[in-house]
């Protein structure tokens, strides 16, 4: 009876490979979601994992099927990551783009060195690079560059299945090396208290740190006061003390709200409510006097906007130089998939989105002569135009079709290094014309997971009966080398931040989980740091590798193929 459910099973997976692909997705996340301590392989890596085994049922997976995942895939990263791409491409931030430098510099020297001694194929070179820099963009544009080496069909089958291959068993060695690293030894070879250096940071950017924590949520907060060292003052003279970290919105004299105005002069036992950041509100018992348990009578609805920042003159300039409006505060600044603290020295880049709130709703307070000194107001984009899609889409698979021949070598961007670079520009663009309908943030998110795991899915399946003859041939040689090819370049931008950059610690170590896109690193260095600093490194590597790494895909196939032997 089992043999025959088992054929059954077979049959119709074989029959219907769309149906395996996503019982691999299905399977694939399950695997991913298990955690041990701050190790977790998320859901690309699951997939893959699952449909090497579902594979071994030799289930045919079309090549159509899999570039459409990976178009998809590719123009969603490179669409969403062309603002931050871009405006990480200034003198400020060119020595941290160092490290950037650095990993594509050193894992290219590591692969091409360990195909020469080992006689590696371009697939389990470019597999081996996919997985120890732990990108997994790079076996898309990677396997994209191998369909079009002048092989036989079956010996690309054979490569691409390679390429797969490689990526599980160096990705999940390199995944595990980062981590630990960064959060645990790069601190003692520096010799620092992680949790201190970042504590002293927060503290120097302008955050509060009390008894329980760092700057517990939410960030914008209200309290109310009953005044009585600020009695006989107007609310522009506090309004001066307070400075920008707070904001008087709202006075109520004997039961009843006054009309607020710069000149209304304040007597003992108003209650004064005070909006602002929650490290300046709660200190201003001494200015003001004794906070009010009891806000019921005394409350105020915050407008929520987000704004792109598109000033020229506001880049690498300190959130604090920002000048609002009374009663408007920053809750949050969005730079790409990170949320950076909203600290007084947190410094700001072009094309961050930034969470305002307003405590004086209907007064439209952020008006066309404030927002022109910010940027402009993001609209509401619940809706995607598809049109883009497809526009970047076959752009870039046109751009890809051409080739650069240097020293005798073919090199081509291919349809996925095609598509990136069409999507970088137009993502730029969109993000400069923010009133411009474009593609729904969410959306973007949905093509960018959906066509990774899609297509290392049907790579994955195609690849499963061959998989397990390379590991055999190989054996332990590919994991050492995923750990080696994963600390080495992160070693050297140690000694480079370190020693030579001077930078402070929870940002090094936050840039050099960036510059291998890490983000399970980042969460172990922000479990040790106890706070966010470490985004403040990450955010730019991350945005700069996200999209030179998986570049490195068809350069690393045309690299290694040009050193086979004849």
């Amino acid at each position: 009876m089992s043999g025959n459910l088992i054929t059954f099973i077979t049959q119709t997976l074989q029959t219907v490979p769309g149906l395996a692909i996503f019982l691999a997705l299905t399977l694939g996340y399950a695997i991913g979601q298990i955690r041990l301590g701050p190790i977790q392989l998320g859901g690309v890596c699951g997939t893959l994992i699952a449909a090497l085994f579902i594979g071994q049922l030799n289930i045919p997976v079309d090549a159509d099927i899999k570039n459409i995942f990976f178009m998809l895939f590719i123009f969603a990263l490179g669409y969403s990551g062309g603002p931050q791409f871009f405006a990480n491409l200034n003198a400020k931030n060119i020595q941290l783009g160092l490290f950037c430098l650095i990993e594509v510099v050193v894992v290219l020297g590591l692969v091409l060195t360990a195909t020469v001694v080992m006689h590696l194929d371009p697939g389990t070179a470019a597999g081996m690079m996919a997985g120890a820099a732990t990108e997994s963009a790079v076996v898309g544009t990677a396997t994209d560059a191998i369909s079009r080496l002048n092989l036989p069909a079956s010996e690309i089958i054979r490569l691409q299945g390679n390429v797969v291959t490689a990526y599980s068993i160096t990705y999940i060695c390199g995944l595990i090396t980062i981590v630990i690293v960064t959060s645990q030894i790069f601190p003692l070879i520096m010799r620092t208290n992680l949790r201190e250096d970042a504590e002293k940071l927060w503290r120097e950017m302008g955050g509060q740190v009390d008894a329980e924590g760092i700057s517990a949520l939410p960030t914008v907060v209200g309290r109310v006061y009953r005044l009585q060292a600020g009695a006989g003052k107007s609310v522009d003279d506090l309004q001066q003390r307070l400075g920008q970290g707070s904001s008087i919105v709202r006075v109520q004299r004997n039961g009843r709200t006054l009309a607020l105005s710069p000149s209304l002069r304040l007597r003992r036992n108003d209650q004064v409510l005070l909006v602002g950041y929650r490290g300046t509100v709660i200190e201003m018992s001494r200015i003001l006097g004794s906070e009010v348990a009891d806000t019921n009578s005394l409350t105020a609805a915050l407008d929520t906007y987000h704004v792109i920042l598109l000033e020229p003159t506001m880049a690498n300039r300190e959130l604090r130089d920002l000048e609002l409006p009374t009663g408007v505060h920053v809750a949050a600044v969005l730079r790409g998939d990170a949320m950076l603290p909203a600290l007084p020295a947190t410094r700001l880049q072009v094309h961050d989105v930034l969470q305002i709130y307003d405590a004086n709703p209907g007064r439209a307070t952020l008006a066309a002569p404030v927002l022109s000194k910010i940027g402009k107001m993001m609209p509401d984009k619940l809706a995607s135009n598809l049109a883009i899609v497809g526009l970047v889409i076959a752009l870039g698979t046109w751009l890809g079709s051409f080739k650069l021949n240097i020293g005798g070598i073919d090199f081509s961007a291919g349809t996925g290094g095609g598509v990136l670079i069409v999507g970088l520009v137009m993502g730029w663009y969109h993000a400069r014309r923010a009133d411009l309908h474009s593609v729904n943030g969410d959306a973007l998110t949905l093509l960018k997971d959906l066509g990774l795991a899609g297509f290392i899915a049907g790579v994955g399946l195609s690849s499963g009966p061959q998989a397990l003859s390379l590991i055999m041939q190989y054996g332990i040689t590919l994991p050492l080398l995923g750990v080696a090819i994963a600390i080495i370049p992160a070693s050297v931008s140690l000694v480079v931040g370190h020693f030579w950059l001077k930078l402070r610690a929870p940002v090094l170590l936050g840039a050099i989980a960036g510059q291998q896109c890490s983000t399970p690193a980042l969460s172990a260095i922000q479990n040790a740091c106890g706070n966010s600093t470490p985004l403040l490194g990450y955010t730019i590597t991350y945005a700069i590798s996200n999209v030179v790494l998986p570049l490195m895909g068809p350069l690393i196939v045309g690299l290694a193929s040009s050193l086979q032997p004849l």
